[in-house]
């Protein structure tokens, strides 16, 4: 005899599957502790450090980060960029074909115009420059 039944007692005692409440808000606690703790500890390692005009004699401003600004140029500081690319440019000797044409996202280069300086940065692809960079850290020469 067939059994056409469509209701069917289902069993209480039957397995449970999947993650109870408590074990998955237990899980995310400890991932967001865990988390902030991590990041945390990699601000810490990674910190860059800024040097002001007054900490270095002034001579110096910017950040020193040496990973990120690794690229190094020096000459006289002017005004101008070229077709659109960089603000600034070192003059160095070899003429124009020499310049270093610059930006920067961390120093204000106008307070330097006119100055004997080194500067450290990140090198950038330009279309009309030789040489692009973004600077990081500018050191007055004398």
């Amino acid at each position: 005899m067939e059994n056409n039944n469509l209701i069917h007692r289902l069993d209480k005692n039957s397995e449970k599957t999947g993650v109870s409440y408590g074990a998955f808000f237990v899980f995310v606690a400890i991932s967001v502790i865990l988390g902030t703790i991590l990041g945390f500890l990699i601000t810490k390692l990674t910190k860059t450090k800024t040097i002001t005009i007054a900490q270095k004699s002034e001579k110096a401003v910017g950040v020193v980060d040496k990973k990120t600004f690794k690229d190094k140029a020096e000459g006289i500081l002017r005004e101008g960029g070229i077709d659109g690319e960089g603000n600034f440019h070192l003059e160095r000797p070899g003429g124009e074909s020499q310049n270093v044409y610059l930006t920067s996202t961390t120093v204000d280069l106008s307070l330097y115009v006119g100055k004997k300086v080194r500067v450290w940065g990140k090198t950038f692809s330009g279309e009309k420059a030789g040489w692009l960079m973004d600077v990081g850290l500018v050191e007055i020469l004398k």
